[in-house]
């Protein structure tokens, strides 16, 4: 599979957008509105497409977006020290009534499993769900252990130590991964279960996607986890998963079976008219947003489900 930078992706719809959506007339005045969001690492390269997107073409607010982690994002919006926050952890119908908040899904991606390994290139390297929990639970402890050789025959495997890395923030990209491993394995569920912010039972801590993976590349034999986009740019060798039907299959794949959609929180006393631009910069962002998220490796809503949200919450 032939993989493309994030920056180069990202720099080339960037491009594309300046001189699609390049603003009319004398340009913002010094009055326009600004809406400012943080939170999570996972969605963060489409977001910042966007943003700029629709901010350079003056269509509404100027938009800004800082990638904190879901938890920090959570803490912010409820602290109302921004306008909007993102996470991959979506918060319980009862906790935004509490909070006085709005949640609405906005985005899916996928979380892939990273390894360092010396000779084996991505997509190489099979894992089952057992192994997987497993590796991560601490249980298998080398990569040539006999259970990884059974399921890869002919792959030559390196003696070395299994080095786990996870994040050590509040992550929605934990939440996404862990929720996972708990659907999958019962002594994963039982021993440690899902969350934003569990108890690992072993390895070491990176803040945000970026300090997962760059942990990883440093530490010949280390396993983590991150979102598909990530590992594209950091040029980390993602698994092979089994499918619902038990096939083996890239993160590139439809099947790919950890998909995580993250979602938007907006506070429900902001002012209307904040909230009017806030409608409007979203409402853009399912309808001309999609081309974007696709071309960095993520899946919009299916305009079904982007349509209700827009019907229902956006109105």
């Amino acid at each position: 599979m032939r993989t493309i930078p994030l920056k180069t992706l990202a720099a080339a719809a960037l491009a594309s957008l300046a001189v699609a959506c390049s603003p009319s007339g004398d340009g913002a005045s010094a009055e326009r509105l600004t809406l400012n969001g943080a939170g999570a690492s996972f969605p963060a390269p489409v977001y910042n497409v966007w943003t700029y997107a629709y901010t350079s073409a003056n269509l509404g607010a100027k938009v800004n977006y800082q990638s904190v982690g879901s938890g920090a994002g959570i803490n912010q919006i409820k602290a109302k020290t921004v306008d909007f926050a993102g996470t991959d952890s979506p918060l319980t119908p009862a906790e935004c009534e509490e909070a006085g908040l709005i949640q609405f899904p906005i985005l899916r991606g996928a979380v892939v499993p990273i390894v360092n390994l010396p000779g084996i290139a991505a997509d190489r390297l099979k894992l089952d769900n057992a192994l997987l929990a497993d590796l991560f639970l601490g249980r298998v402890t080398r990569w040539n252990d006999a259970r990884i050789a059974a399921l890869n025959p002919g792959l030559k495997l390196p003696d070395l130590a299994v080095s786990v890395v996870h994040r050590s923030d509040s992550s929605g990209t934990s939440f996404v991964f862990t929720d996972y491993l708990s659907s999958v394995s019962a002594d994963w569920k039982t021993a440690v279960g899902a969350g934003a912010n569990v108890k690992w039972p072993t390895g070491i801590g990176g803040q945000k996607n970026p300090g997962v993976c760059n942990a990883v590349a440093k530490i010949a034999g280390a396993i983590g986890y991150t979102e598909y986009t990530y590992a594209l740019e950091a040029k980390l060798s993602t698994v092979l998963l089994p499918d619902a039907q038990g096939s083996f299959v890239a993160a590139d794949a439809a099947a790919w079976p950890i998909l995580g959609t993250t979602y938007i929180l907006v506070r429900k006393d902001t002012e209307p008219t904040k909230m009017d631009a806030l409608k409007a910069y979203f409402r853009w962002c399912y309808e001309q947003g999609a081309g974007h998220a696709v071309r960095l490796h993520y899946a919009p809503l299916a305009a079904e489900e982007a349509a209700r949200v827009i019907g229902s919450v956006l109105k």
